[in-house]
């Protein structure tokens, strides 16, 4: 990338990926052992990189591949629903510096006489992912290699600086078939299902528009994950093991690149794996349009044992007069994130599950499959201007295991939107919905579903201080108390994408 290892410039966080990716694309175009058709390869950063080139169109781009990644640098990358992604935007900081950079043989003098604090920071880096404010980071501190760090996190979620690092305003300018490949227990899932939607609606043509296609499999980052069955603490079974990557990339290229009629266009534009039944859907859309989204509601519970805050139900009739649930949140004491970083799969939760409040069905009398969006509807209330909600969706086995399935978080002050923050009443009951992006899932006979609902998840999401104050200049917060509610006026539930 511009500004990295010994290119010219400055980098500017994805800022010159669309006219750089559309030089390069169409200088391998016009070399002479070039067909002149060209597609691109990989994913993660490279992902980003493709769709990027994609919205800049340039003609000898003929297809893409592009695995685990997004196009929206604010909430594919560096925020979730408003919360800063930081442990991990640490962490992949002193990595690509350390790992991809600074030990390079022709790095900078500069990166070169700051390797031993990096890779002393890296060996570290949960010690550094505590360090408040969340917009400053001692280790890099005084390398412009790292300035779009800082920079980053100073700028509010609305406003122009986000403005040519989101393929949504682009959608329309995307000209070339994309494969789209996902994982289910990838963190860069939503940004994977947004571009497809977006693309798949919008894109330039009719023809491109029916090019695109969706494969999702029960994979967490990185290729060496794609087509494994064992993943995090679930084996997934052979099914999951059908697709080669390399194999399928190489398929669609031939396609695409080379007019091999090989059927790698053809047949359903979405493919993906069913956890729990082990197999493979094959769908016209993505969501598929005949899952119904049903409330599955809050209810009240037996009180706090160390299993749980509240031991909450889960029904799918609505609460009549209930009381509310109630947690304090203390940022210098955060629930503990099980999975955290790019690497982290399914895992059994009950080790936290003491910390939050749970609300558990009835034993499933027959299986129940699930396909597509996850949300969940919050109503509460915080003692602070400002708090985070955690919501986490779990199959909870016959043995007890508490399996994570899909999960999201809002910062309270984005209620109505990323662009226009609005700070709590203290004490007053709101409306909170929380995306937990999509899946799909069977949840056996004798099974039961649970809800977690939490108000933090560290090091994975940054902690609230709860002061409403500018999150990247804070050091100092304090506990909020926060409250749930179920009842007739205030039914909160988890809405699921039920299948026939």
């Amino acid at each position: 990338m511009r500004g990295t290892y010994q290119s010219g410039g400055k980098y500017s966080f994805f800022g010159d990926d669309q006219p750089d990716g559309y030089d390069t694309v169409e200088w391998a175009g016009r070399q002479p052992w070039s067909s002149g058709r060209v597609g691109m390869l990989d994913g993660s950063y490279s992902a980003f990189t493709q769709y990027f080139a994609a919205a800049a169109a340039p003609p000898s781009l003929a297809a893409l591949y592009v695995r685990e990644g997004g196009g929206e640098a604010r909430d594919d990358w560096a925020y979730r629903g408003g919360v800063p992604w930081l442990g991990f935007m640490r962490q992949w900081t002193l990595s690509s510096l350390v790992l991809a950079q600074a030990r390079h043989p022709e790095a900078p003098e500069r990166l070169k006489a700051a390797l031993p604090r990096l890779e002393a920071a890296l060996e570290h880096v949960s010690t550094w992912q505590r360090h408040l404010p969340a917009g400053s980071f001692p280790p890099v501190a005084g390398l412009p290699d790292a300035d779009w760090l800082r920079e980053l996190y100073a700028q509010p979620l609305a406003g122009s600086y986000w403005e040519p690092v989101a393929l949504s305003r682009r959608y329309a300018d995307v000209a070339v078939p994309i494969l789209h490949l996902g994982g289910w227990f990838d963190e860069f899932l939503c940004g994977t299902v947004r571009a497809f939607q977006g693309i798949r609606a919008h894109a330039r043509s009719a023809h491109v528009r029916a090019s695109q296609r969706l494969v999702i499999g029960p994979w967490i980052h990185g290729p060496g994950n794609v087509g494994q069955r064992a993943v995090g603490e679930v084996d997934f079974g052979s099914a999951a093991t059908e697709i080669s990557l390399n194999a399928h990339r190489l398929a669609w290229y031939d396609r695409w690149l080379k007019g091999v009629d090989n059927g790698a266009d053809q047949g359903p534009p979405v493919r993906v794996f069913l956890m729990g039944g082990n197999r493979w859907l094959e769908l016209d859309d993505w969501p598929p349009p005949n899952a119904r989204a049903t409330p599955v509601y809050f209810r009240a519970g037996t009180g706090r044992t160390e299993a749980s805050l509240n031991n909450g139900g889960l029904s799918l009739d609505p609460p009549g007069d209930e009381p509310p649930d109630g947690f304090d949140d203390d940022p210098d004491d955060p629930v503990p994130s099980l999975r955290a970083g790019l690497f982290a799969g399914p895992c059994d939760h009950r080790p936290v599950e003491g910390r939050m409040l749970t609300y558990t069905s009835a034993p499933l009398e027959r299986d129940l499959t699930i396909a597509g969006q996850v949300k969940a509807v919050l109503w509460g209330a915080s003692s602070a201007p400002d708090t985070d909600w955690v919501v986490r969706l779990c199959d909870v086995w016959p043995d007890g295991r508490s399996m994570s399935v899909c999960d999201g978080i809002l910062r309270g002050r984005y209620r109505h939107g990323l662009d226009t923050p609005t700070l709590l009443e203290p004490g007053r009951p709101e409306r909170f919905e929380v995306d937990l992006v999509s899946t799909a899932q069977l949840f056996a006979a004798g099974h039961r579903l649970r809800v977690q609902v939490a108000s933090s998840d560290f090091p994975r999401y940054a902690r609230n201080l709860h002061t409403g104050g500018r999150a990247h200049e804070e050091t100092v917060g304090g506990v909020a108390h926060n409250t749930v509610f179920h009842d007739a006026a205030r039914a909160s539930h988890i809405l699921l994408p039920v299948l026939d």
